[in-house]
């Protein structure tokens, strides 16, 4: 067994004994977020930014009548700017408070977390164990996945045909744990000995370890998370900021000309439109996709590239959708759409798309940018997935092949016809269809996803998502018809 699973499932059961007081399974990988941190610094030999009382080895050593007030202080203490000096720490800490009641269990965490062994014969197993205990928790919260989770394996594929470059600003306008952002360092490395090759150039070097990666998240806990996870694949970048894209703060300088963006937005209602400017399109829209995918756009450098998940709604949505759609075709290449497996996300019946475009090098083109949409359909056909059949890397291997080596979609590509899954359609026959990309060929023979449902926490889940969708297309209905309050209710209660 890898040694970061065996981690990841011995830390995953010490969950049982704190469930009986109420912990949620986010609550329990936020509480071992700040345990680890100081672990792994104790592990590490960098515990110098630590005061010494609040070291792993303090903690440890602290007897059981004490243990629980001096931990309480310390996540006080090491969230306060006043009194440590490291900003990473602070920012990891900032408003920490931990769960545990009993000094009986926070001294099981600790001796449990303190045994095990943390390194392999080849690296180091925080990172992954990290990973793991994340994939974990969305598949046990069920809607993890869509808020703050994207499959592993899909960040993969993205970021492997999107091939992230030394010296290029890669963003994530939704970080969540920063998946994207990881994988894209991780490809980096691979493909340039570790970068090795920067010692000669301390300038350049700078710019990769510190402003290459950029992100933004607006969940409080999630940040939290998000630095941990960062931090624990010896990721510190100084442009990961906790604030909300579709607010002014996203229109900040470093979050514009991005090279690469990256991102599966939050999908349904938000709490309420844009408060930027720069958004004419979406500036009135209250959901989160239509707005992210026009940030999306804007942020892209003249030439610049994007992987972008997205719901099915934002290829056949009117009104505002269909104003969006044109104005990424006439401003970008949108050369490519994979449909994706339903079940995928652990939500059960949302469907998603990715969208990989190509900003035009012309600031305003006089034609559209795109003159044609080659479209991937992975669903139709495709078997249920969830977590007894979860998505693998070697079932992308078909999209991988069609799509090519070219990062911007331009290399050589043959239309499958209409009993394969790879077509290309022009842009005027887009145009045809009234600029709606929700386009199917093939018959879908497959089983619905949701037939495997068993437990009733996961049909909740299911007949959940179905409403928030309902409410989300009423919402957007009501919207056209401009008819503002009733619309305001409709977000309020699809939340």
């Amino acid at each position: 067994m890898n040694p970061a699973t065996d981690l990841v499932n011995r830390l995953w059961r010490l969950c049982a004994m704190l469930r009986k007081d109420g912990v949620t399974y986010q609550q329990y990988v936020t509480e071992l977020t700040y345990l680890l941190f100081l672990k792994m610094a104790s592990e590490q030999k960098d515990e110098s930014r630590i005061p010494e009382k609040y070291r792993w080895s303090a903690l440890k050593s602290a007897p059981e009548t004490e243990v629980l007030q001096r931990y309480r202080q310390a996540l006080i203490d090491l969230g306060d700017g006043t009194k440590i000096a490291d900003r990473s720490v602070v920012a990891i800490f900032q408003n920490a408070a931990t769960i545990i009641r009993e000094p009986v269990n926070l001294r099981r965490l600790i001796d449990a977390i303190d045994g095990l062994h943390w390194y392999s014969a080849e690296r180091d197993a925080f990172g992954d164990t990290y990973e793991g205990l994340l994939q974990k928790m969305a598949e046990e919260t069920k809607r993890g996945a869509g808020q703050y989770f994207t499959p592993r394996v899909l960040i993969e594929v993205m970021v492997r045909l999107m091939k992230p470059d030394l010296g290029e600003v890669i963003q994530d306008p939704a970080a969540g744990t920063g998946g994207f952002l990881i994988a894209s360092d991780r490809f980096m490395r691979a493909a340039n000995d570790d970068y090795y090759v920067l010692l000669e150039n301390p300038r350049k070097a700078k710019f990769q370890m510190t402003e290459a990666l950029r992100g933004i998240e607006n969940v409080q806990d999630t940040f939290r998370l998000l630095l941990m996870n960062l931090h624990l694949h010896k990721i510190d970048p100084d442009h990961i900021d906790f604030a909300d894209t579709l607010s002014p703060s996203g229109m900040q300088p470093k979050f514009k000309n991005a090279d690469l963006i990256l991102t599966n937005p939050p999908f349904g209602p938000a709490g309420g439109p844009p408060t930027r400017d720069d958004l004419t399109i979406t500036d009135r829209v209250s959901s989160y996709q239509l707005p992210f995918v026009e940030h999306c756009i804007r942020a892209l450098k003249l030439g610049g590239r994007a992987a972008i998940v997205v719901p099915d709604n934002v290829l056949f949505d009117d009104g505002k959708g269909k104003q969006l759609r044109q104005r990424l075709m006439n401003w970008c290449d949108l050369h490519t759409i994979l449909r994706m497996p339903t079940g995928i996300f652990y939500a059960q019946g949302v469907k998603t798309n990715v969208l990989f475009f190509t900003r035009s090098k012309e600031e305003a083109p006089a034609k559209d940018a795109t003159e044609a949409v080659w479209i991937y359909d992975m669903r139709s056909g495709a078997p249920a997935y969830g977590k007894t059949n979860p998505l693998k890397l070697e079932d992308f291997d078909g999209f991988v092949a069609a799509f090519g080596d070219d990062h911007h979609g331009r290399g050589v590509r043959t239309d499958q016809g209409e009993q394969g899954r790879f077509r290309c359609f022009t842009r005027e026959e887009i145009a045809a269809r009234a600029d709606n990309l929700d386009i199917t060929w093939l018959k879908d023979g497959s089983g619905d996803p949701e037939d495997g449902l068993e437990s009733p926490e996961e049909i909740a889940a299911a007949i959940e998502g179905h409403l928030s969708s309902a409410l989300e297309e009423i919402r957007a209905l009501v919207e056209e018809l401009g008819v503002e309050e009733i619309a305001s209710e409709v977000g309020e209660a699809a939340e």
